[in-house]
Order: structure tokens, then C-alpha cells, then sequence
């Protein structure tokens, strides 16, 4: 069960991964066609708009990949003193609390984005986004993550010991 779901974790959080790669793109992409733009004294009108919502975006989609790969800040004090043989326990604890933290923070999410999307409601620019939208893939993201911190959580249960920083595991 935990490694079914850590490989369909593992190819979710791939395709976050390409789909926060294509998003880097497009920003890149829409600040240089803005800038070409302003040289000739036109403008999209949304770029600080779209740009925003693209970073929220990636940022929350690449949560899960960055978790799987080790590239997440960790503070390793406490596991330096521990023999390597007892490293799951507190790496376990971590996991439970950073899964409540990031489950608690979807549920009242997911209510926004419901909330916003019975509303009708829109962005207050130009564009008139329907703001469930974006939150609603920040939303994804964040479910991504505890889907992610669940597979590591019950690998660690079983005894199996993943990566979690570079080099390590």
C-alpha cells in the first residue's frame, strides 16, 4: 500500500514539477512580451495579475516535488544527535505534524475556493478572473503536499527509509 502510493505520488509530483517548469516559462515569456509592449506604448494590462497567480501556483505545486527530491529546508539538530537506526522516529513526528499543519490549511482552503466559486467571485482588474481558479490550484498543490507527506508517513511506518535531503537515506 505505502509504495503504491508513494509511486502515484512520485508521478504526480512529476507532472506538478512540469507543469511549475511551464509556468516559469510562461512568466518569462509574458514579461518579455510586456516588455516589448511598453516599447511601443501598449500593454497587456495583466501582467502583475497573471505573474502573481502563476508564482502562487508553482510555488504550491512544487511543495510535494521538493519534499520528494530533499530540496526543502530542513533543521537536522535534533536528528545529528540521534544514532542513524532511530532517525524514523522523529523524521515521523515531523511528518504527522507537517501533514495535520498542511491537511487543517486545504480544509479551511477548500472552503474558500468553494466560497468563491458559489460567489461568482472575480478579480478586481481588468481581467475579471474568477478567483476560484487560482485558488483553487494553490488548493491543488497543498492537496498534492499532504498527499505526498501521507505516502512519507506511512513509509516511514513500515520501515522503509526515503531520501530526505541530498546524499541522505
Amino acid at each position: 500500500m505505502a509504495r503504491l502510493l508513494g509511486y502515484i505520488t512520485r508521478r504526480l509530483n512529476q507532472l506538478a514539477g512540469l507543469l511549475a517548469m511551464l509556468l516559469i516559462l510562461y512568466i518569462a515569456g509574458h514579461i518579455l512580451l510586456e516588455i516589448a509592449m511598453r516599447l511601443f506604448g501598449a500593454s497587456t494590462f495583466v501582467l502583475d495579475e497573471f505573474v502573481g497567480y502563476a508564482v502562487a501556483t508553482l510555488t504550491f505545486l512544487g511543495l510535494g516535488y521538493s519534499l520528494e527530491r530533499g530540496s526543502l529546508i530542513r533543521v537536522s539538530v535534533l536528528l545529528d544527535k540521534l544514532p542513524r537506526r532511530l532517525h524514523w522516529l522523529p523524521e515521523l513526528a515531523s511528518t504527522l505534524l507537517a501533514l495535520f499543519s498542511f491537511a487543517t490549511l486545504a480544509w479551511y482552503w477548500g472552503h474558500n475556493v468553494w466560497r468563491s466559486y458559489q460567489r461568482g467571485t472575480v478579480s478586481d482588474t481588468l481581467a475579471e478572473t474568477p478567483l476560484w481558479l487560482p485558488e483553487g490550484m494553490v488548493l491543488l498543490g497543498m492537496l498534492l503536499l499532504c498527499l505526498t507527506l501521507l505516502a512519507r508517513a506511512l513509509s516511514l511506518a513500515a520501515g522503509d527509509v526515503p531520501t530526505t535531503a541530498k546524499g541522505e537515506g
